[in-house]
């Protein structure tokens, strides 16, 4: 027994020690107050650097490996066979809760497709080189709140961040989706942790069972089952000490041996039992704690409905608020969504920033204001995000137009000529193919014309569908701009719709 769960602590400590990120402690930093988090979100910013190369996708592999490491301690843990030791209250919140683990990286696996984070910002600084701006971020808020997550200090933290360095619409996206990876990496470090203790708990356990039994039965023994347990050089650690010391105590004076030769170990490291045994009950105290923060953070990101904080933090959704129309803040959230989408859209092609985009879409619109009225369509922002104004925007951004760009565009301005002209230029062309058939017979020339023009317009209702079905599959589709009318029709967009009908008495 004992030779099996020295080598299982063996055997699972250098599977850990092989893995990257492996030895890493859990995320407990100093404990921050909502004001402090303010602050610190300021100071944060101050410090990242961003790289200016693209970096591999790095959140994937961890995800992977904070899975595997997660699904063995709970096996270790759930393995009563093997281990038989009483759990601790950390290890019993990880297997009383795995199912919502196990279904949080489902939803991460889901919400995070490869290549995910390779468009997003990454940092230069030494600390974190090649991580994903916003997943430090994470990492940061789960450090110094014990894996808690407030919304209300979440919000102050990413105002305060942004009053430094702005994050793309992007990343603010991707907020609550690296909050769940650093959470279930928190998970993971802890766990790590508690099935290390797990083994030491079972080794001491082992020990325990064996000296009182020699004690009880062969009492002359005794010293030779100590001196075994010398030999077999297990670890002084603290979860070891706290369960043999726990066990042996007050069992009679011949396991006093025992404990004797614990504390002259331990002294030679200037150490005792007790601050062992203190130290070991403080450390599950503030693993449980970890273990239910986290879990419970976890619960709340998948209850959260995150538009309206995107909204709330988008310094673009702030810019083209200020729509001179007045129209842009009353629309319906998917038509926002859809304008600020083409912003980054337009970023990423040019070399200017989200913020820089939308302040040329918000001058565009500004202009065409005062120069007609705010009731002009070209005074609204959306004319210069899904119009025709957006080649306007994109001659503004100076994105370089390429011969598909101008191709595309053009189709896009004249679409109802091009599908006239397609059903027009098929149905001549295939008609045209029936006059070769026929035009050997001996018709007279009213007769033939009347088939052709028969044959034409039978020919235009196959070939109508068949431009209609081959358009489908060439031109996406668009959603069209909606207003948000959840709260009622305001009185100036009221208006009386006629259905025209027959009455037939």
């Amino acid at each position: 027994a004992e030779d099996f769960v020295s080598q299982m602590r063996t055997y699972f400590q250098d599977n850990l020690n092989k893995r990257p990120y492996a030895n890493e402690e859990p995320l407990r930093s100093e404990l921050f107050t909502s004001g402090q988090m303010e602050k610190y979100g300021k100071t944060l910013a101050e410090t990242h650097r961003l790289s200016t190369e693209r970096g591999k996708d790095r959140v994937l592999r961890r995800l992977a490996e904070n899975e595997k490491t997660l699904f063995e301690v709970q096996a270790l843990l759930t393995d009563e066979d093997s281990l038989e030791a009483q759990i601790t209250p950390a290890g019993e919140w990880l297997v009383d809760n795995f199912y919502l683990i196990e279904e949080q990286i489902r939803t991460a696996k889901r919400h995070l497709p490869k290549g995910y984070s390779e468009n997003l910002p990454k940092l230069a600084n030494k600390r974190a080189a090649g991580l994903t701006r916003v997943y430090d971020i994470a990492l940061q808020i789960i450090s110094h709140s014990d894996g808690r997550i407030d919304i209300d200090s979440l919000s102050s933290f990413v105002k305060s961040y942004q009053t430094v360095k702005h994050l793309k619409l992007g990343e603010l996206w991707a907020i609550p989706i690296m909050l769940r990876l650093a959470l279930i990496e928190n998970l993971r470090r802890v766990s790590a942790k508690i099935a290390i203790d797990r083994i030491d708990f079972k080794l001491a356990d082992y020990w325990a069972k064996r000296l009182i039994e020699t004690a009880e039965n062969e009492p002359r023994d005794l010293i030779i089952t100590v001196a075994d347990l010398t030999r077999s050089r297990p670890p002084l650690v603290s979860p070891f000490i706290a369960e043999l010391t726990r066990q042996l105590s007050g069992k009679g004076p011949g396991l006093a041996l025992a404990l004797s030769w614990i504390e002259q170990r331990l002294s030679e490291s200037g150490l005792t039992s007790i601050e062992l045994i203190s130290a070991e009950n403080q450390k599950q105290a503030a693993d449980q704690v970890s273990v239910k923060n986290s879990i419970d953070s976890l619960r709340l990101l998948s209850a959260m409905d995150w538009r309206d904080f995107v909204e709330e933090h988008s310094v673009v959704e702030n810019i083209l608020r200020k729509d001179p129309s007045g129209i842009y803040p009353r629309m319906d959230f998917t038509t926002r969504d859809q304008f600020r989408h083409v912003v980054e859209h337009v970023s990423q092609k040019s070399k200017l920033s989200e913020e820089e985009v939308a302040q040329i879409v918000l001058r565009l619109a500004e202009e065409r204001a005062q120069a007609n009225s705010i009731n002009d369509r070209q005074a609204h922002v959306g004319f210069y995000l899904i119009g025709k104004g957006l080649m306007e925007t994109r001659k503004a951004a100076k994105i370089p137009q390429t011969l598909f760009n101008n191709i595309r565009f053009m189709m896009r301005r004249r679409a109802l000529f091009l599908y006239l002209s397609a059903v027009f230029v098929l149905t001549s062309v295939l008609t045209a193919g029936v006059y070769y058939f026929i035009r050997s017979e001996e018709l007279g020339k009213m007769v033939l014309a009347a088939i052709l023009l028969l044959a034409f317009i039978s020919i235009s209702q196959l070939v109508i569908t068949l431009v209609n079905f081959l358009s489908t599959l060439i031109v996406k589709p668009r959603l069209l701009a909606r207003m948000d009318f959840s709260e009622g029709i305001p009185s100036e967009f009221k208006t009386l719709v006629i259905i025209p009908s027959m009455l037939t008495n």
